[in-house]
């Protein structure tokens, strides 16, 4: 390797440019000794597992990657290009989608340039540069993300475009590996082939988040029980994230006596004798079909990115140090030490893809850009619900039905009214037959049936394939869900409590509800998260088992959410939301009532007024659709959802005994998105207007009703909010003194009536 170059010891000059001079200089007065040229199919060097034609390719993907991080450097500036943070010092990864199969789904680091430039040899007439020119150019032309997103992604490489979270995509990676050996077991057909694996790449620091463990902890829970979970993690090490260095180590150390996760090591900056180290792990991962660490080797040079100006932090001596170990300058001196390349021809190659890359920038910047919000959200949240009805209505599966439930005359339809844990079970058993392709999977929900026996008989009727218990950990389940979405299959996550949900809630607002998104609707995660929720359970609860806190939940773009009061109404919310799965690919949240579970009485004990018939196959409830009881009330209109709708309802009965006044009450049922014309509609006649909501005053749905009132130009009627105090919910009786109740409900309405 030549000297130093002078001008690299000086803290004034652009390191890109440095690093860029690097390699000419390196290949100027490179003078060691040429070997006989090889034949394509020989070792580029003695004893390598890597031939000449293979090292060729290689070596024209990292250059390829290396001049889209100068050409992002240079056109920045220039408003040309959008995002710096670049693959440089990781263009080993190349060999990794050399040696892997473009159905292989991959979940990529951002410094993933070298493995795409690669993966795109894969199949015939694909333009790495111009693709990723493309994105890099926010252009609305970009094949990965229409523009929304400089990501790696390809619909015909099954490359899934990740955003910029840390470790969020482990989860999903290792779900799409198990779902891969799922498929088998259930009869379901895949989109690739049954011995694929999922490749999900991440740096060394990444693997210190707390989401990365579980990912790891899932992979090794799995292979520890003899199940089949073929997942190649790739760690790819540089020492460093942001201005945080790796403890020399930590990563072997941490990594390579695991038991059932597979160490293997690969030295990332050299193609000679790296190469045969990164086959050894891809080999054992497609072979046993055991979750494999591939710890990588690999250096960041120029920074983290363009705005990370490491001289202001970093010593020259080394950031010279870091600059010297750059792949690029092994891979030349392969190149010319093997015969393969002159120094003529290689700096040839060198210039050629550097104006490759800068004339497609160019190209690019001249595309068309997202112009419009319409534009911008129109892969979101797709929804036709012309087809979304038909599907939910579609009701050709009744020998199926007649099966699992044991005979024409034991449908749920002819048997007498039941409460809302009954007919929530019976819909599951009813959407399990409809479509094969279901799994519904979570904590206690397969032989317990659940904690409240919401999930029971399921598991006898479509056995452990189907239904299953998984670990203890809400962010491996909807990893999971997210992996049997990306197989095609259509999972039914159950999440115990609400309240366990926001450890986990990346898993939905990152990356499960984001997909459709980033990836312009290419790519979608079809799924149905059931969860026990919000408050008024008695004898048992405290906040983790009373949650009632939505927001977490509404603020997520594109979620649909949820939440039936009664039984009939859950049964066909659930059929729409499959329907919204299936047909649009969407991602929905069904938030189920604890406190009403069993409850069967409205006004009295005994009176069973809160049971209602199940409804008949063919009907479904339409996104949005609210429930109206007494339309044609208007001296008060009361608004809620959930628990609220009893409790409006017996207070009603006070309201009309106290004040003489008619009572509307309106079921929201659908809380994301919120139907603001159909609030607009109930709240055009009313007098006056109440909100019950039971969550907390603060950010509660209440508001995004109010909102919806005032902004439909209704904002002078009268209207009070009934609603939970801002705190945690406290143990036993004193639960009920931080929500809502009854009597609250009575107390505002008087408190309306107060103002005439």
């Amino acid at each position: 390797m030549s000297s130093t170059p002078i001008a690299a010891r000086h803290k004034g000059f652009n390191r890109a440019e440095i690093v860029d001079q690097n390699f000419t200089e390196f290949v100027q007065l490179w003078q060691g000794e040429v070997r006989a040229r090889p034949r394509d199919h020989e070792p580029v060097l003695p004893g390598s597992a890597l031939d000449a034609h293979g090292f060729r390719q290689l070596l024209e993907s990292q250059l390829i990657s290396r001049h889209l991080d100068l050409m992002a450097r240079v056109l920045r500036v220039q408003n040309k290009v959008f995002y710096t943070i670049g693959s440089s010092g990781h263009e080993g990864n190349a060999m990794v989608a050399r040696l892997t199969r473009h159905t292989d789904p991959a979940f990529l680091h951002y410094r993933s340039g070298g493995f795409m430039a690669e993966r795109f040899r894969k199949l015939p007439g694909m333009d790495p540069v111009m693709d990723s020119a493309l994105s890099f150019a926010a252009s609305q032309e970009d094949p990965a993300s229409g523009g929304r997103h400089k990501v790696w992604g390809s619909k015909p490489l099954w490359v899934l475009p990740q955003t910029s979270t840390i470790a969020s995509h482990l989860p999903k990676a290792l779900g799409t590996a198990i779902a891969i050996e799922q498929a088998r077991r259930i009869g379901h057909t895949l989109p690739i082939p049954a011995d694929s694996i999922a490749i999900c790449s991440f740096g060394d620091a990444s693997s210190n988040h707390a989401t990365a463990q579980t990912a790891f902890n899932a992979a090794a829970w799995t292979a520890y029980q003899k199940l089949p979970a073929p997942v190649l993690f790739v760690c790819e090490d540089n020492g460093i994230g942001i201005s945080v260095k790796t403890p020399s180590g930590w990563v072997a150390n941490n990594f390579q006596h695991r038991s059932d996760l597979d160490y293997f090591f690969a030295d990332g900056l050299d193609l000679a004798s790296g190469y045969e180290q990164v086959q050894r792990a891809v080999d054992h991962c497609r072979g046993t079909r055991r979750p494999t660490f591939l710890h990588l080797k690999t250096t960041r040079i120029m920074g983290h990115a363009g705005t990370d100006f490491e001289i202001e932090w970093r010593s020259i001596e080394e950031l010279v140090t870091v600059e010297a170990s750059d792949p690029l300058l092994r891979s030349a001196a392969i190149a010319l030490e093997s015969g393969l390349y002159g120094k003529d021809e290689l700096l040839a190659l060198n210039e050629t893809t550097r104006k490759r890359c800068f004339a497609a920038a160019e190209d690019a910047d001249r595309r068309p850009r997202l112009q419009t919000l319409d534009e911008v959200m129109a892969p979101l949240a797709p929804y036709t619900p012309h087809a979304v009805q038909a599907e939910a209505e579609r009701a050709d599966y009744q020998d199926k039905r007649v099966a699992v439930f044991g005979g024409e005359d034991k449908l749920p339809e002819k048997q007498p009214p039941r409460h809302l844990a009954i007919q929530i079970n019976q819909a599951l058993h009813e959407l399990m037959a409809k479509y094969p392709e279901s799994l519904l999977f979570g904590e206690d929900v397969a032989q317990k049936g659940g904690v409240y026996t919401v999930t029971k008989g399921l598991h006898k009727t479509f056995k452990g394939n189907r239904v299953f218990n998984t670990l203890l950990d809400e962010t491996v389940i909807l990893g999971l869900a997210q992996g049997y979405a990306n197989m095609g299959m259509l999972p039914i996550p159950e999440i115990q409590y609400l309240a366990y949900f926001h450890n986990a809630c990346d898993q939905i607002r990152g990356e499960a509800a984001s997909l459709q998104f980033f990836s312009n609707n290419q790519y979608r995660n079809p799924l149905l998260m059931r969860v026990a929720s919000l408050g008024y359970q008695r004898g048992f609860g405290g906040h983790f088992h009373n949650d009632n806190s939505i927001a977490a939940l509404r603020d997520i773009p594109g979620l649909v959410v949820g939440c039936p009061s009664r039984g009939d109404d859950a049964a066909t919310m659930l059929r729409t939301m499959m329907a919204l799965a299936k047909v649009d690919g969407r991602v929905c949240a069904y938030l189920e009532p604890i406190a009403l579970y069993m409850t069967k009485d409205l006004y009295e004990a005994g009176d069973g007024k809160w049971q209602f018939a199940y409804p008949a196959p063919g009907e479904a409830m339409p996104l949005g659709e609210g429930r109206v009881y007494q339309a044609d009330a208007n001296d008060l209109v009361v608004f809620t959802f959930g628990n609220g709708v009893p409790m409006a309802l017996r207070a009603a009965r006070g309201i009309e005994q106290e004040l003489g006044w008619k009572v509307r009450v309106v079921d929201l049922r659908w809380l994301a998105p919120l139907n603001d014309a159909f609030i607009a509609a109930q709240a055009k006649s009313a007098k006056h207007i109440l909100v019950l909501d039971e969550g907390r005053k603060s950010a509660g749905v209440g508001e995004g009703i109010i909102t919806a009132v005032v902004e439909a130009g209704f904002g002078s009627t009268p209207l009070e909010r009934v609603v939970g105090a801002d705190t945690y919910t406290p143990l036993a009786g004193a639960a009920f003194l931080v929500l809502p109740g009854d009597a609250e409900v009575v107390a505002a309405a008087k408190k309306l009536a107060a103002r005439a």
